[in-house]
């Protein structure tokens, strides 16, 4: 543990000490769009073919200002690592209409990438309200802020992502990438804007990072494997949470998943992981969420292997995700519901080896003080229970 937590300042460090040389390439020749404000796209993607093609290390420079940008791929592989320094502030098209692929900014089959400084501005209002998808299965895809495909040895430092239409950030199949000093910004009511989504990546750290959204801040999905999350600030939003795990055919397990000395206030959760009912099979194990503080969470510590949002579901089938080797411990705060623990396990293939410590949760509610349930697991308890650990069995 204590290794990690420093894996992204040692990588800031490096990345520093070695752009000190790089060559640079600043956008240029970019003209004002119909509403007055610069369109970087075609200088944006010169630049960086001309960057990645640099046999030595090299730099994409945007200075100061608002810029709009369409969406925009950035493929690698490249010669050598790339370092994006933003200083201003690009703006996506608000209408959804204008995207052809769920992706505003992309980065994907690159190794060695830093993405320091600058505003992604999503404009997801007008998106927002066009969201169906709490009852049409079929609903469209919108584009995500900042996609990493395939991105191996990269840091993303003092970035912030504001207003995506869907989730801001989605890490998929990446190897070793730092998230440090990130921010995510957007209204509680912004609709299925997780902060970042993480799956099938190794080694992903998100530290020193505060996410006000609409949805989970971090969502770790089928294949996430040594993921630390440490030093986050989340709310309003849903929480921490492993999953949704178990929806489709062939997934991958979640293993390794540290969660330290976060922060969440004001959240619909806190720490959870959600599995479906009449799932697929998988796995879920080695998760651990540590130290953390709950401000007015409500749910603040919760499994749920029935989770089915908008009844589209068939949830009096039990999931088939085992969960095992899960730790909570230190969680102290208030609580916005009664029940402040919810161990809710599979009937079909219980919970094993779940660790519940030093738990301090205060509910204030007119009734009474704060409860734990559990159902199909067999705790081990230790340390302070507040409320009583398990007190009531569901069956």
């Amino acid at each position: 543990m204590a290794i990690k937590s420093y894996v992204g300042a040692l990588l800031l460090l490096l990345s520093f000490s070695s752009t000190i040389n790089a060559q640079v390439f600043q956008i240029e020749n970019y003209s004002a769009n119909g509403g007055g404000i610069p369109d970087i796209t075609q200088s944006f993607l010169g630049a960086w073919k001309k960057a990645c093609a640099s046999p030595t290390r090299a730099k994409v420079f945007i200075p100061g200002g608002t810029f709009a940008l369409s969406e925009v791929v950035l493929e690698g592989p490249c010669k050598s690592h790339v370092e994006f320094n933003i200083h201003g502030t690009l703006q996506a098209p608000a209408d959804p209409s204008r995207f052809r692929t769920d992706g505003w900014v992309v980065f994907q089959h690159i190794d060695g990438l830093t993405l320091l400084g600058g505003t992604f501005d999503g404009q997801g209002r007008i998106a927002w309200a066009q969201n169906d998808c709490n009852k049409n299965q079929n609903c469209r895809t919108l584009p995500t802020n900042l996609r990493f495909n395939f991105v191996s040895n990269a840091i993303v430092h003092d970035v912030t992502t504001l207003d995506s239409k869907n989730f801001h950030v989605n890490v998929l199949g990446c190897n070793n990438l730092t998230f440090q000093h990130f921010h995510v910004n957007a209204p509680g009511n912004s609709i299925n804007t997780d902060g970042i989504h993480i799956g099938r990546s190794l080694g992903v750290n998100i530290l020193d990072t505060d996410i006000k959204t609409g949805d989970d801040c971090v969502s770790l999905g089928d294949g996430s494997r040594q993921i630390t999350v440490k030093g986050v600030t989340c709310g309003p939003g849903h929480g921490i949470s492993i999953g949704s795990l178990g929806r489709y055919d062939n997934e991958e397990p979640v293993s390794g998943v540290f969660v330290t000395n976060c922060t969440i206030t004001g959240a619909q959760n806190g720490v959870r992981i959600k599995t479906w009912p009449a799932s697929k099979i998988g796995i879920a194990t080695d998760m651990h969420f540590e130290d953390i503080q709950m401000n007015n969470v409500a749910n603040p510590v919760l499994i749920d292997q029935g989770y089915c949002p908008w009844n589209q579901c068939q949830a009096e089938i039990p999931s088939l995700v085992k969960i095992s080797n899960v730790s909570f411990k230190r969680i102290r705060g208030t609580s916005a519901s009664k029940v402040a623990v919810k161990i809710a396990c599979s009937k079909r293939i219980p919970c094993e080896n779940v660790e519940i410590a030093d738990i301090n949760l205060v509910y204030r509610g007119p009734d009474g003080p704060a409860t734990s349930e559990c159902s199909n697991v067999s705790p081990l308890i230790s340390g302070v229970q507040n409320p009583p650990a398990c007190a009531k069995p569901v069956s």
